[in-house]
């Protein structure tokens, strides 16, 4: 009898099925500081106790994406082994902090299912749920993913195609307890740019750039325990090359977006996001942003801010589709999320 587990293909998943995932992840302080390593993360309230303590919280949570890939890593063995790319993110929303201690495990339902016209894959929904060791939602995304068929002549299940909302309501961004930037200290966040500051349809250029390493790209895909062949064997691709995990990137321009966002302390919720282009060890990645809009919040001294943050290998900033509005070859992410700052 087989033993081994080749993982889910298109014609396995079935709108309305559950999948609770194995192998819950304790997130410990190392991990906190390996992902610190990892990327150039600097916002203030991820990097000090004291920080956050000022801003109402407890003790510094780990970083919102830290706690989105450990969730994300626990759905791919079910969700994405063989998948040909992670296509797309929406109604994501962080729920609750994530700490040092804390236990997380995941669980998805499948909410829609289209073949695609070259009948050897299809594209997968699922609604993924993040829960701690309390059984208390820390976080819940869409993501739709392409998956190979087993079997090409197996037929084409009935298209599901959920409808999601494109912007998560500013009403329904869930704000830590006790968050409150009314003592919030610039000097040591690293500007002094707050809420009021940023205007509808402003754009940022964050300047700097980082080269992605194969070494890196590897140490952070297992650390979030992520099993996709296509970012480990070199001969899933007929390039022969590992695809860049998607949510390394996303941490990337996350942390690069810090200067000019220094504020832009806490992800609320992801609206919408794409991997564009396929990214490869030696690509430089740079970032801007566009401020897409505001909404203030019931917490004392805090607003969110919602913005587009672009990834890129090359090219101006600011280009990001072209005449036929398809991507720009050298776009590699298109995130629209919201961020809690000071006002």
């Amino acid at each position: 009898m087989m033993k081994t587990n080749a993982g889910r293909f298109f014609e396995d998943y079935a709108v309305g099925q559950v999948i609770r995932h194995a192998v819950p992840r304790t997130v410990s302080g190392g991990e906190r500081a390996l992902y610190h390593a990892l990327y150039p993360a600097r916002h203030a309230l991820y990097s000090s106790d004291e920080f956050a303590r000022m801003s109402g919280l407890g003790a510094s949570p780990v970083d919102d994406l830290l706690a989105f890939h450990v969730v994300f890593g626990k759905t791919v063995p079910d969700v994405s082994l063989n998948a040909v790319a992670n296509l797309g993110y929406a109604e994501c929303r962080f729920l609750k902090p994530v700490h040092a201690g804390d236990t997380l495990r995941s669980v998805s339902e499948v909410i829609g299912l289209k073949q695609n016209s070259n009948g050897k894959t299809g594209v997968v929904y699922v609604r993924t749920t993040g829960l701690n060791q309390h059984d208390a939602p820390v976080l819940d995304f869409v993501r739709w993913v392409m998956v190979r068929k087993r079997d090409v002549d197996a037929p084409a299940p009935e298209t599901v195609v959920p409808d999601l909302a494109q912007v998560v309501a500013a009403e329904r961004l869930a704000i830590p307890a006790g968050l409150d930037f009314t003592k919030y200290d610039f000097t040591l966040a690293g500007e002094a740019h707050r809420w009021g500051d940023y205007a509808v349809g402003e754009q940022i250029d964050h300047v700097d750039g980082v080269t992605i390493e194969e070494a890196e790209h590897m140490i952070a895909t297992r650390l979030w325990q992520n099993t996709a062949k296509v970012h480990f064997d070199a001969t899933n691709r007929e390039d022969g090359k590992r695809l860049i995990y998607g949510g390394h990137i996303i941490s990337m321009a996350r942390a690069l977006s810090f200067n000019g966002l220094a504020n832009a302390q806490m992800i609320a919720g992801i609206n919408a996001g794409a991997h564009a282009n396929p990214c490869f060890a030696g690509d430089t990645v740079r970032a801007w942003s566009q401020v897409l809009d505001k909404a203030e919040t019931a917490a004392p001294g805090v607003g969110a801010l919602r913005l587009r943050l672009v990834a890129t290998k090359g090219g101006a900033p600011f280009a990001l589709r072209g005449d036929d509005g398809k991507y720009l070859p050298q776009v590699l992410l298109d995130l629209d999320y919201w961020a809690l700052m000071p006002t």
